[in-house]
């Protein structure tokens, strides 16, 4: 399997979800299947089928929050030092050229992205393009509205 970028905040943040899932809504589950059998008949319990399905579910992603942290490759932001370039964890200062509007994104892995906070996939189209960049250069990304070119103002490992 593939290493997974995470920053340091998501590798926490999927390791509290883990934990939880485990100490709190397995659980949980298990207490609400085992009230729906006290009921009687399983043969026509609606409240023993979606108990059914909410362990399911619990346990599908106790499976694949494993599997992420245990392929994870966990970057620390501050440790990085790329020489001003933007890598993965970078938290990049931008201007559109055509409109002036600037913004702040910071590129973490997909798991931890978060468009409203200013958290962008390192797979989505405009990580990909800021890559490898310095400030001062211009990236050209296509999006859905059009054609955009962002001018890279300042890059920082925080």
């Amino acid at each position: 399997m593939a290493t997974i970028p995470l920053t340091l905040r998501g590798a926490e943040q999927l390791k509290a979800e883990l934990h939880r899932l485990k100490t709190v809504e397995r659980h949980a589950a298990i207490q609400a299947i085992a009230e729906a059998r006290a009921q009687g008949d399983l043969s026509e319990n609606a409240e023993y089928d979606a108990a059914k399905d909410r362990q399911g579910f619990v346990e599908g992603r106790i499976k694949e929050l494993e599997a992420k942290l245990a392929a994870a490759q966990v970057i620390d932001p501050a440790a990085v030092n790329a020489g001003g370039r933007v890598v993965f964890g970078a938290t990049v200062d931008l201007e559109d050229e055509d409109s002036g509007q600037k913004v702040t994104y910071q590129i973490v892995g997909d798991d931890e992205a978060d468009l409203k906070l200013g958290l962008i996939s390192i797979s989505s189209p405009i990580a990909r393009a800021l890559i490898g960049k310095v400030a001062g250069d211009v990236a050209e990304v296509q999006a859905p509205g059009g054609l955009h070119h962002w001018e890279i103002m300042d890059v920082r490992y925080v």
